[in-house]
């Protein structure tokens, strides 16, 4: 039963917490209500885990005029003793709640942070678990400076709302979770696209872009000889010399096709910023060529040394979207322009280039390219002119 002072609040999380766009400005509502009813929190914090793969979990942190804070922790810190002496690691262990009451002389201090809290002036602390609809336990924390710590009415009522706060947690996590797996698999701007709804097979649109088709040379001969543990370790570091570049610079990776990488740099609707599409597109092309040559330097030679790949850069019209069969979709892009720039990678391992371009690319990218010939290309009756690296020619 929930304090009567701070029903509305329930009332207020029962209906989701609407007023808050997302989940910083719900717990930094939920803190002023609070402190409306009289409770006096000076410090409080929501841990919620999370599916992704460099994030362990997402800590907001509200402190009393200071607004809230987010930090996400990597799944690295779960191995560190300060976590696995925290409050959180035991709330999240035991799935109940912890209370010091840090202002009594005779308080436990069973937890190195405690002290630290003490020493900040909070006289009360209680972690209380947050338990989703499947059974996993998430965290929040509760702290105050007022002497002699909560009564126990502001403790019966910060009990009160956890169940409906665990419920808002949820669904803003799931929400959250969502868009962080189709980013992490299929893109964010696809991920936007497929989260707005746009799922239906056949569900495409007509883009113009630059195009980024690149593989690893030799890799069909280093997957007969390398471990499958070292493969993946191989590939997994190779790729962290493109995504980076590509995604920083505008960029954004559609799919992985064995050792190659398909990416596009979207232009606007009116083409007119074509120029500087493509000259972020060879900017990322360059930086990513010098991050796999760094790479094969550091490494050893039987490992990655040695390792080159092969890149093609075009400009064209795509068709972007979700094609495939039946329930299973893949969110890519499709025509002559992408067969122009697999033509035209294959055609930079025959002559020993790591970057090609087409025409229309290179005209658009400003310097920085220069003319390699004319050449046959499967399925296109024109020969095609192509461009390459100056300090790459004979």
């Amino acid at each position: 039963m929930a304090n009567p002072e701070t029903q509305s609040v329930v009332d207020w999380l029962v209906d989701g917490a609407r007023s808050a766009q997302d989940a910083p400005a719900a717990l930094g509502e939920l803190c002023d209500r609070l402190d409306r009813c009289g409770i006096p929190l000076w410090r409080v914090a929501v841990f919620v885990r999370t599916l992704h793969p460099q994030v362990m979990g997402r800590r907001l942190l509200w402190r009393h005029g200071a607004g809230v804070e987010v930090t996400d922790a990597p799944h690295e810190i779960a191995e560190t003793g300060d976590f696995r002496d925290s409050p959180i690691a035991h709330v999240f262990a035991i799935g109940s709640t912890l209370r010091r009451r840090l202002c009594d002389a005779a308080c436990p201090l069973d937890f190195p942070v405690l002290r630290e809290f003490r020493d900040d002036g909070v006289t009360d602390y209680i972690a209380s678990p947050l338990i989703f609809t499947d059974g996993a336990v998430h965290a929040a924390t509760w702290s105050t400076r007022q002497p002699g710590g909560f009564t126990a009415a502001q403790a019966a009522a910060i009990e009160g709302i956890i169940a409906p706060l665990a419920r808002v947690a949820e669904v803003r996590a799931l929400r959250r979770t969502a868009g962080n797996l189709l980013d992490t698999y299929v893109g964010h701007h696809a991920g936007e696209r497929i989260l707005a709804g746009r799922i239906r097979r056949g569900d495409t649109e007509s883009i113009d872009a630059a195009i980024w088709l690149s593989d690893m040379r030799g890799f069909t001969a280093r997957a007969d000889h390398l471990p499958p543990h070292d493969l993946i370790r191989l590939l997994n570091r190779y790729f962290d010399c493109q995504v980076p570049a590509i995604v920083d610079r505008g960029g954004e990776v559609l799919n992985f096709m064995g050792d190659g990488l398909l990416a596009i740099f979207r232009c606007a609707a009116d083409g007119a910023d074509a120029g500087d599409v493509c000259a972020r597109a060879l900017a990322a092309a360059l930086a990513a060529r010098k991050n796999i040559v760094a790479l094969g330097r550091a490494a050893g030679a039987d490992e990655i040394g040695g390792v080159a790949f092969g890149l093609a850069l075009h400009l064209g019209n795509v068709l972007y979207g979700n094609i495939g069969g039946g329930n299973r979709l893949d969110f890519t892009c499709i025509g002559p322009a992408v067969n122009m720039a697999a033509r035209i990678e294959k055609l930079a391992g025959t002559l020993g280039r790591s970057i090609l371009a087409s025409s229309d690319f290179a005209r658009q990218s400003g310097a920085g390219l220069v003319a390699v010939g004319e050449f046959a290309l499967a399925g296109f009756q024109q020969p095609q002119q192509v461009f390459g690296l100056h300090e790459e020619g004979a």
